[in-house]
């Protein structure tokens, strides 16, 4: 497994222009190495996991300095969301802004009872451009969504689970435990399996069922004509622990 840490404590987590394209080294790498098979999102500090975008840095930039630092955002959101591994975010304190969407860009979301979630860009003039309209349209569905990015209003742990914006909500300072432990069970599966799974299920968000099937068929195929099936299918009949070739 892989542990991401966002760690700018002093800023409360927020997302420089240096800490973004960190993050774009830190997903390449991740997505490159075979031996990697589920990453989680973490972050120091107890406050907060993201607070966004850092405004202090942003306050100086001319409009032609944003243009720029959009691309080395749109690279880290990207990489973050385009991970072949299952990502899980272990979420406490505040998550908003581009925080909220760096834990919407995983596949799992683990929230500890401190978390508050929000996407408060429309309130300085913004919209949300790390994948948040996209990303809370496709788990909450089009009203929740619309309350969230319209009123930029914030959700405590509670309500993100009520309505599926976490998956799973922990005891204070559990959250990073839990999801480490989430992930292994993931890490445990076949790693074929696995990443055509999450091939299936993103890629078939939002497409009519008859194109979705067309994409879960070609999962299938990947993960039935693998090694990793031939070792599943014989460790299940030997009574044994599956040893995936990961091919």
């Amino acid at each position: 497994m892989a542990e991401i840490v966002l760690d700018r404590t002093d800023a409360l987590n927020a997302i420089s222009t240096a800490m973004a394209g960190r993050l774009v080294q830190a997903c390449a790498e991740i997505a490159a190495d075979p031996a990697t098979r589920a990453v989680v999102l973490s972050a120091a500090g107890e406050r907060a996991f993201c607070v966004g975008a850092d405004l202090k840095e942003r306050n100086a930039m001319s409009d032609a300095d944003l243009l720029r630092q959009r691309v080395v955002f749109r690279a880290a959101f990207g990489g973050l969301l385009g991970l072949p591994q299952p990502v899980i975010a272990a979420v406490h304190g505040f998550a908003l802004g581009g925080g909220c969407e760096l834990a919407l860009s995983a596949d799992l979301i683990v929230a500890d009872a401190t978390a508050v979630f929000g996407l408060p860009e429309t309130t300085v003039g913004l919209v949300p451009g790390g994948g948040g309209t996209q990303l809370a349209l496709r788990r909450l569905g089009p009203g929740r969504a619309a309350d969230l990015v319209l009123t930029g209003r914030r959700v405590d742990a509670a309500e993100a689970e009520r309505i599926g914006l976490a998956d799973l909500v922990v005891a204070a300072g559990t959250a990073p435990r839990e999801a480490l432990d989430l992930a292994a069970r993931i890490a445990g599966n076949s790693p074929v399996a696995v990443r055509a799974a999450k091939r299936a299920l993103r890629e078939g968000a939002g497409t009519a069922l008859r194109a979705g099937l067309e994409i879960e068929d070609a999962a299938w195929r990947t993960a039935a004509m693998s090694a990793d099936r031939r070792e599943g299918i014989a460790a299940f009949n030997q009574k044994r622990p599956p040893r995936w070739p990961g091919e």
